[in-house]
């Protein structure tokens, strides 16, 4: 059995602050340049992407993105993810999120947000010194 085709049919393309993927192109772009995806790795950052927020177990990406049963022992999907971590730069750890024994999840971008602490007014102490 081989890969299951990854449907990009009427989907609209994904972009946030650095990562854009066009699905009909099937092309990837990372602060405005084009990523070098090997079939394989477009594959499966596709097919995360499609699913953000969502974890996909071990097994239905090795099914999809390589046409795998559940049979097979590989570390084919891990050198991948590492591979697509390493092209993802600075921003690998907060796009795929490793789920322990489970499989992946990839996480859109959130830019880091600073927040000022509100000014709260003077409060009278609950014990007042020398009371």
């Amino acid at each position: 059995m081989g890969p299951q085709p990854i449907s990009t049919n009427h989907i609209s393309p994904y972009g946030d602050e650095h990562l854009a993927i066009d699905f009909e192109q099937q092309c990837a772009t990372l602060d405005s340049v084009r990523m070098t995806l090997t079939r394989k790795e477009y594959d499966l950052l596709a097919l995360l992407v499609q699913h953000a927020g969502e974890i996909i177990p071990r097994d239905a990406l090795l099914l999809r993105v390589w046409g795998y049963g559940g049979e097979i022992r590989t570390r084919t999907l891990d050198v991948h993810v590492r591979r697509l971590r390493k092209k993802l730069g600075t921003y690998a750890d907060q796009y795929i999120e490793t789920i322990f024994g489970i499989g992946y999840r990839f996480q859109p971008f959130h830019a880091p947000r600073f927040f000022q602490s509100p000014v709260t007014p003077a409060v009278k102490p609950a014990i007042a010194v020398g009371a």
